[in-house]
């Protein structure tokens, strides 16, 4: 299995990108959220999932480990292959999506193209628990149309505090004591960051 490509990025379209590794150009399928990632950066660097088929080998690629589990857990679900996963991956961000699934808005996952009702409560029914396991799943899920928490997240990132421990920090506080002022949210974050 391909793990990751490192390389020159050659070409770079919405739905591919073609990286020259070594003298060897890769066509790697990638989502909008990966494209939008990408940049214009000479070398990039891509996870990849190598999906084999009777007819073809294809080249998957993201631009982070999560992003890749995710589409990894959307194609365990009968009935949703690759191109499936990927347009899934194109219409949402990974969040969005992660938080669609965890709260069970099957409106939302439906709203995909190619998604019909039945599809998206089998993948509801079939990643709600999963998709928390994926490395920040639960805390986005949890509270990603918080206002407060952004907020919140936006003061101690300008404050110079580490992203990752802020947001834990902040998620853990909404987690345990609700909706809340950001004044408060920020006071309560700084006390024990």
């Amino acid at each position: 299995m391909i793990e990751f490509l490192k390389g020159r990025l050659a070409e770079k379209n919405p739905s591919y990108a073609v990286i020259e590794c070594n003298g060897v150009g890769y066509y790697v399928n990638i989502s909008l959220n990966t494209f939008s990632l990408l940049g214009d950066e000479e070398v990039v660097s891509l996870f990849t999932h190598l999906a084999i088929r009777d007819d073809a080998h294809v080249l998957y690629g993201f631009a982070d480990k999560e992003e890749r589990t995710f589409f990894r857990q959307l194609i365990s679900v009968s009935g949703v292959g690759a191109s499936t996963a990927q347009m899934v991956l194109s219409s949402l961000s990974p969040s969005e999506a992660i938080s669609a699934i965890a709260n069970g808005d099957a409106a939302t996952v439906q709203s995909v193209k190619g998604i019909g009702t039945k599809t998206a409560q089998r993948i509801i029914i079939d990643l709600k628990d999963k998709v928390t396991q994926i490395e920040g799943g639960s805390d986005i899920s949890l509270t990603a149309h918080n206002t407060s928490r952004e907020e919140a997240l936006s003061a101690l990132f300008a404050l110079g505090f580490d992203k990752n421990k802020s947001t834990k920090m902040v998620d853990n506080l909404v987690k345990n004591n609700g909706e809340m002022p950001v004044e408060e949210l920020v006071k309560l974050a700084l006390k024990k960051l």
